[in-house]
């Protein structure tokens, strides 16, 4: 004898319900669709406890090879130290304006601080350089046709004047501010997002591109760069 195979209605409450009408219509995204973004350095990163960190390890080190080659010149060339002073404290002073400018100007933006930052610092320590000679050239040609001798660079007088080096200190203070204005502006040309994506895109940790962007990178360019008297 059969068993009875239960209510009419069982095989409707069993089996899953149809999909709802619409859902064929959407496509699924596949692999091409789907846009991974870079991780990068988070919003903020820059001035984050790592980031400061990072910037004052870098300005021991800047200082310690500035001492080391101070102490490599020869007895018969070196500075006394009050004109070593006056050369490095001017250098000194536009670098820290022109690092605090990046850093801030990286840190509006909402993409990866980090890279945009190590684009600010090579077009510095590149088209920025040029820029440097031209403006020291510039002003050193109107002191020297205007018989101002204590402000020509590098000169402070017999015995030196701190007038001197405050004077030079604003004029080499202006040429960085004419410098860091012309790097923006180059910035703002399209196309140095796809730059950055290739120079940092393919670090994964921004742990780590915070420290090769913020010390390694500028500790290598500064130990090639730093100690010239300007």
């Amino acid at each position: 004898m059969a068993l009875p195979s239960g209510p009419p209605n069982a095989s409707r409450w069993l089996s899953p319900p149809p999909p709802p009408p619409f859902a064929e219509a959407l496509p699924s995204p596949g692999p091409s669709q789907v846009k991974i973004r870079p991780r990068g350095c988070g919003d903020g990163a820059l001035l984050g406890r790592l980031g400061v960190l990072v910037q004052a390890l870098l300005a021991l080190v800047a200082f310690s090879t500035l001492m080391l080659k101070r102490f490599k010149e020869p007895k018969d060339e070196r500075r006394p130290w009050r004109i070593w002073f006056y050369d490095t404290s001017k250098q000194a002073i536009g670098a820290l304006f022109i690092h605090f400018a990046n850093v801030f100007l990286s840190d509006l933006t909402e993409e990866d601080p980090c890279s945009l930052y190590l684009m600010n610092f090579l077009l510095d320590a590149t088209l920025g350089m040029l820029l440097i000679w031209f403006g020291v050239k510039v002003v050193s040609w109107i002191v020297e046709d205007r018989k101002c001798k204590h402000l020509v660079f590098g000169e402070y007088g017999d015995p030196p004047q701190a007038a001197a080096w405050i004077g030079q200190c604003l004029f080499y203070l202006l040429i960085m501010v004419f410098e860091k204005t012309v790097v923006g502006l180059v910035l703002l040309i399209p196309g140095w997002t796809k730059l950055q994506e290739i120079l940092l895109g393919y670090i994964p940790d921004p742990q780590l591109e915070l420290v090769l962007v913020m010390l390694v990178v500028p500790f290598i360019v500064n130990l090639v760069t730093q100690g010239k008297p300007a």
